[in-house]
């Protein structure tokens, strides 16, 4: 499954796939994650699933508007409808440190950044992730300011809650709904400031603007 919007990118990642002699057909080929997870769930449900997505992480918005509007979250949702298929990253998004947050949280398989060299280092990341390795590209950019955290699934879940509004007195509800624990206000202030003293912000919203300009959240 590809889900790339771009149609001169979609057509090139066809070209790599055909060089490899990977079998492929049109209906594989998605322009919005909505479709994309659509698709691999069909597919799951026919006993034929998907071996591979490749996705793109920013998506343009298109009218009707999408559920899943990045692939960050669409990584999440293929995971949760399929934890076994290989995800390969193809982002104009280069830096390491963006890429090390999705191996970390979201189990990806290889994470191949756009520009100069793209193609080779494309198939190199097919060849390394169906051999059962991880592909981690050499052209990732790491810079000095670049921090790392590593999010669990607690610091999404309440950095999400943030985003939206949702006030930290309320969020033990949210989190008992979603089955996260631990859920306490306290628990809640806890991994706060273990968040912002890790990637040395000085307050929540500072930490939000990251997480959102990362595609975190």
């Amino acid at each position: 499954m590809i889900a790339e919007d771009h149609q001169g990118m979609n057509y090139s990642i066809q070209m790599t796939l055909e060089k490899l002699g990977i079998k492929h057909d049109l209906k594989s080929y998605v322009f919005d994650c909505d479709s994309a997870l659509s698709r691999i769930r069909k597919a799951k449900s026919e006993n034929n699933p998907y071996e591979l997505i490749i996705t793109d992480l920013s998506f343009n918005e298109d009218f009707p508007k999408q559920q899943i509007t990045n692939g960050t979250q669409l990584i999440e949702a293929v995971k949760e409808v399929q934890p076994d298929i290989k995800v390969i990253v193809f982002s104009s998004e280069g830096r390491l440190s963006e890429a090390q947050v999705l191996f970390e949280n979201f189990n990806i398989d290889g994470f191949v950044p756009k520009g100069r060299g793209d193609v080779k280092d494309l198939e190199s990341a097919i060849q390394t992730v169906f051999a059962n390795k991880k592909h981690v590209s050499p052209n990732l950019k790491k810079t000095i300011n670049d921090k790392v955290y590593h999010f669990e699934k607690l610091d999404i879940a309440i950095l999400r809650l943030l985003a939206d509004g949702v006030p930290q007195k309320t969020m033990k509800e949210h989190l008992e709904k979603m089955g996260i624990e631990p859920n306490s206000l306290s628990s809640v202030e806890k991994q706060l400031k273990k968040m912002r003293e890790g990637l040395d912000f000085q307050n929540n919203p500072q930490l939000i603007a990251y997480c959102i300009d990362r595609k975190i959240i």
